[in-house]
């Protein structure tokens, strides 16, 4: 990556709705940049978010907020695309498909020359981390969704609180599309190292509940406030801090896979380790054969989705 202007900690958001909002108010309060570059389509919507979140920079570790164009974030280490339009409560995620694969392609066009980390956000986001990565040319490391790490955490929350423990203390993941067809891997839930399956206090039925409550959390919220952006500001926070901290962490997030599960060419969530190289590797966990057949699943109708555009 050659030196530039705005290249060390330096951070850039092109989206500047709910969405890019939130990401970029949990940027500065985690103090992950110095630098932070947001871009809209609507210039004034920049200029103006801009000028509010540098109004608060006595609250947050020292850093400037820029309106740019998106050229000009060419040197970021890192960019986070929130851009695109939005679902409606009776919207799937991959309702949104074909007008965000546009948008994705006049953003990648603009992006020609970037080196850094590209992390997508905009929904349908494993079809468009496919598309990203295609249209930018980076190498499939460098193009990260978030997919469903957002399910992952909001699962942990959900079992959290029926059997009354800190979600931290709850590892289980949610891997495949995030959407519809996402899976719960039960088989391997623990809490505090057990089994969650064999704690006295967890019922089966527990299972479906939760696994449907998290499936359907977007549209409910959807439907009570038009968008749901804190979660997934502070998750795209999260992700960023631990990559430019080369922190090696085990996250679900989306990549073009290439070789896990036999998978290729189709994005999708599995458990990754991430550092300042982007993706470094795929782990790939243990699925029951139910689990499994669910997983395939996901990626059949990931690459369908992928095909109606091509």
């Amino acid at each position: 990556m050659k030196e530039g202007s705005f290249m060390k900690n330096s951070i850039g958001i092109i989206g500047m709705g709910w969405v890019g909002a939130s990401v970029a108010i949990s940027i500065l309060n985690r103090g992950i940049c110095k630098n932070l570059l947001i871009n809209d389509l609507n210039k004034d919507v920049a200029d103006g978010e801009a000028m509010d979140l540098n109004h608060g920079s006595s609250f947050y570790p020292s850093a400037t907020v820029s309106s740019v164009d998106i050229n000009d974030m060419i040197d970021c280490e890192a960019i986070v695309i929130t851009a695109g339009r939005g679902g409606t409560g009776d919207e799937s995620r991959l309702d949104l498909l074909k007008d965000n694969v546009e948008i994705a392609k006049a953003i990648s066009e603009q992006l020609k020359g970037f080196k850094g980390i590209l992390i997508i956000v905009s929904n349908p986001v494993d079809v468009l981390t496919y598309y990203y990565q295609k249209f930018t040319g980076l190498s499939k490391n460098r193009v990260i969704g978030t997919g469903t790490f957002l399910d992952t955490a909001r699962l942990r929350d959900m079992v959290g609180d029926m059997m009354n423990i800190e979600p931290e203390s709850i590892h289980a993941y949610v891997v495949g599309e995030h959407g519809d067809s996402e899976v719960v891997l039960w088989s391997g839930a623990t809490i505090g190292g057990k089994p969650i399956q064999q704690w006295s206090t967890w019922k089966s039925e527990y299972e479906v509940e939760i696994a449907k409550k998290v499936q359907t959390a977007a549209y409910e919220i959807i439907k009570r406030k038009g968008s749901t952006n804190h979660a997934i500001g502070l998750v795209t926070a999260t992700l960023l801090k631990w990559i430019l901290r080369n922190e090696r962490r085990i996250v679900t997030v989306s990549i073009v896979q290439d070789g896990p599960f036999g998978l290729k060419d189709v994005a999708i969530s599995l458990p990754s380790i991430v550092s300042s190289e982007g993706v470094e590797d795929i782990v790939e966990i243990h699925m029951s054969e139910s689990e499994k057949e669910k997983f395939i699943h996901s990626t059949k109708l990931m690459k369908q989705a992928i095909a109606e555009v091509k």
